[in-house]
């Protein structure tokens, strides 16, 4: 059992779990009878589950299918039914939705709402953006952008901007299950090393909603603040692993707007607000999307055993499907890579251009001096069963004039790195043919023309 303290819709919550990874959803619906966060996926993929949860960093979106109720300790809980006035008087967002009939069904209204009403309480107008976590199979969403844009102006209710911007009242203090430093769990985990590490629980979330797997003994990082730093280092940042892909978005941004730009296209809102790089790097996947940007910069991975910490080069982490170079009661601690890479582009090819996984993923980083090549990174998700660099591309641009020729030597040249296989989301003749195309699209991209879909207008 372990004492979980929050506030939920405005009054204070304390409760005994008997399970850590009771999902904030089932105690919603089962346990308190608050039944507009609805059950749809179950998998943090279409928004119905959509909850506000605050803490001294503001307001945050997040799927309630996959947070279990430790990771609330400490914070602030809204769900639809919160957002009203003690009166009853509704949020704007929730007018809206019914002056721009933004509603058929109703399904996936609720989360709807509380997505768009997070994102009023955070001054945000890119719509698009925020609500790209929410699906809905009817109304269609016209009229829900709409109904966005039309509470941009709206004041935040008094009623929920008594707790914007600071934690619950409840002590979030360490404990094992929620340790409070690098330090506690460093001990922790070196006596504990079967047990499983959750951090946002974007993925391991999925252990048990749709593996119904004990994950018991458990650790929560969420509280762990050393692991969330970012820190620049000179003209390279070191990200905790603790950092939400939201967080390392924003850090990005300005010298590596590309690797931004990727980073936008994980998953939705509501999942880069709780998933953290460490996670992504860690869980090992061939198809993680912040990986083949990090090797295209030449990152390196921290990783931490008790009082014995290493660096190694963050391709070398990654050894084949399902194994990594991570020994028992290690754990990612940080990631560092440089910020000076002006050539770096990562192109993410999905069946969906939002919330969909990649079927592949090229980044490429390229050093161009008197016309030539002098150093060349490429490295690709989805086409191996790790992320991996494309050496014979590498070999065929150094030393070579930058020509489409050139180009064109590198894309014959991938066909010989990889051989990817066939699978849902693509044929291995489809990702081998994207690959290539990738090489030459990275030409034309830094030959300045426009190579982005939603860039070029008619």
């Amino acid at each position: 059992m372990t004492e979980i303290a929050f506030h939920l819709n405005g009054a204070p919550v304390r409760i005994s779990a008997s399970s850590p990874t009771l999902t904030l959803l089932e105690w919603l619906r089962e346990t308190r009878g608050l039944t507009g966060t609805k059950e749809g996926c179950n998998e943090g993929d279409c928004g119905a589950c959509t909850v506000m949860v605050s803490d001294a960093d503001g307001p945050k979106a997040l799927n309630a299918c996959i947070l279990f109720l430790p990771q609330l300790h400490g914070k602030s809980v809204r769900t639809v039914e919160g957002l009203t006035a003690p009166d009853g008087t509704p949020h704007p967002a929730q007018e809206a939705m019914v002056a721009h009939h933004g509603s058929q069904c109703g399904f996936c209204t609720p989360g709807f709402v509380v997505a768009m009403a997070t994102a009023h309480a955070q001054g945000r107008s890119d719509h698009d953006t925020a609500l790209a976590g929410n699906l809905c199979r009817c109304t269609g969403y016209a009229p829900i952008i709409r109904a966005a844009q039309a509470v941009e102006d709206a004041p935040v209710p008094e009623w929920l901007r008594a707790e914007m911007g600071v934690a619950s009242r409840a002590t979030a203090e360490g404990s094992t299950l929620r340790p409070a430093t690098s330090n506690d769990l460093a001990e922790w985990y070196v006596q504990n090393p079967d047990a499983t590490l959750i951090a946002g629980a974007t993925d391991v979330g999925l252990w048990v909603t749709k593996q119904l797997r004990d994950l018991a003994p458990v650790a929560f990082l969420g509280g762990i603040k050393d692991l969330q730093q970012i820190t620049a280092e000179g003209h390279s940042l070191r990200v905790g692993a603790g950092v939400t892909i939201n967080d390392l978005m924003g850090a990005v941004a300005a010298k590596l707007p590309s690797f931004a730009e990727l980073l936008r296209r994980y998953a939705s809102d509501q999942v880069r607000n709780a998933a953290t790089i460490g996670g992504n790097i860690a869980n090992g996947s061939p198809i993680g999307d912040g990986p083949p940007a990090l090797i295209a910069l030449g990152a390196g991975l921290h990783l931490r055993k008790g009082d014995t910490r290493r660096e190694i080069p963050l391709e070398d982490f990654f050894i084949e499907y399902g194994k990594q170079d991570r020994q028992k009661g290690e754990f990612v601690e940080a990631v560092t890579f440089p910020t000076d890479a002006p050539n770096l582009r990562c192109y993410k090819l999905s069946k969906r251009f939002d919330q969909d996984i990649s079927a592949v993923c090229g980044c490429f980083n390229v050093t161009l001096e008197n016309g030539k090549v002098s150093a060349a990174r490429i490295a690709f998700g989805g086409m191996a069963g790790t992320p991996k660099r494309a050496k014979g591309a590498e070999a065929a641009l150094i030393g070579q004039p930058w020509s489409m020729e050139t180009a064109q030597s590198a894309r014959k040249a991938l066909a010989h790195d990889f051989e990817p296989l066939s699978d849902m989301r693509a044929s291995a003749a489809y990702r081998s043919a994207a690959a290539g195309n990738m090489m030459i699209r990275y030409f034309h991209d830094l030959s300045g023309l426009p190579v982005n879909l939603l860039e070029v207008a008619p």
